[in-house]
């Protein structure tokens, strides 16, 4: 009798209640396909989550590892910020590692955790991209109004139509695309109705993720974010981090902030234009799983 395929192990985590299913993809062999991840990204049918994330071994020399990200839609995204604590969690958990401060690769670009303790963990993202064209962000794709240009020579806010609607908006990249809107109150904040429309704009040939940002003090904003290919979160750490950037760049915040979110809050720090931005928060382990073979 043939030997039967070895199961396949996985990880439950969150960050904040943004949840992820994650893989090592280190220690043992990993395929995936898009039907198989939006399956069990189903809450009721399969496992559940926000994001699949998967552990690999680098492709660089100067990485440790490879961080792998994919939405619950199946499509793979560049970065997603509270994911990176989780599987930095995870490979120390797994004793892939005994390393406390990890260089991961993405496709974003690299990165850096620091694991204190898995209630405290410390990630340094890129430099946010600003620059229209790179982020990618075209506002001439459906008329746009024009654009204001910060002092520091970045073009920081841009109006955009959507259904004969104008909505001022940042456009940030933290690897992955963002769009800011600064609202008086985020309870009241239209987020399901506008981030969906939003986050297809035309005037993101990638999509984006849309931020509704409350500033409620130069130490203090509020957050809720419309993930693209996910819909709502409970957090978003690139989002965080995308929404202090936003409020810099039109002077509403310092440069150390706490971000509230419905799942929790987040420390963000960034000193401005050229550096990058720091992000401190937890990350918990659910439990351990197994699945059929994936191949």
């Amino acid at each position: 009798m043939a030997a039967q395929p070895q199961a396949i192990s996985f990880h439950k985590m969150h960050s904040l209640g943004n949840d992820f299913m994650v893989f090592d993809a280190v220690s043992q062999n990993l395929a995936l396909d898009t039907d198989q991840i939006t399956t069990w990204s189903d809450r009721n049918r399969g496992i559940g989550f926000d994001q699949l994330l998967v552990i690999e071994p680098p492709t660089v020399p100067e990485a440790d590892f490879y961080f792998r990200i994919y939405n619950a839609d199946g499509t793979e995204a560049e970065q997603c910020g509270n994911g990176t604590r989780c599987v930095a969690a995870l490979a120390r958990q797994l004793a892939l590692t005994k390393k406390h401060e990890l260089v991961w690769q993405s496709l974003a670009g690299i990165f850096r955790t620091t694991v204190s303790t898995n209630n405290q963990i410390g990630t340094e993202m890129t430099v946010p991209v600003l620059d229209h064209a790179d982020i990618p962000f075209q506002p001439e794709a459906s008329g746009d109004g024009p654009t204001e240009t910060s002092a520091n020579g970045s073009r920081s806010e841009s109006t955009i139509c959507e259904s004969g609607e104008r909505f001022q908006i940042t456009p940030v990249s933290m690897g992955n695309p963002h769009a800011v809107l600064f609202v008086d109150d985020i309870f009241d904040a239209p987020v399901d109705t506008i981030g969906a429309r939003l986050t297809r704009h035309p005037s993101f040939p990638e999509g984006t993720n849309v931020g509704f940002c409350q500033v409620v003090d130069r130490q203090f904003v509020r957050l809720r974010v419309y993930e693209r290919g996910v819909g709502e979160t409970l957090a978003c750490g690139t989002g965080a981090c995308a929404a202090v950037v936003a409020a810099r760049l039109h002077d509403r915040v310092d440069e150390r902030v706490k971000v509230s979110m419905p799942g929790g809050k987040l420390r963000i720090a960034w000193s401005g234009p050229g550096s990058a931005v720091t992000m401190s928060g937890s990350a918990t382990h659910v439990y351990q799983g197994e699945l059929p073979h994936v191949s």
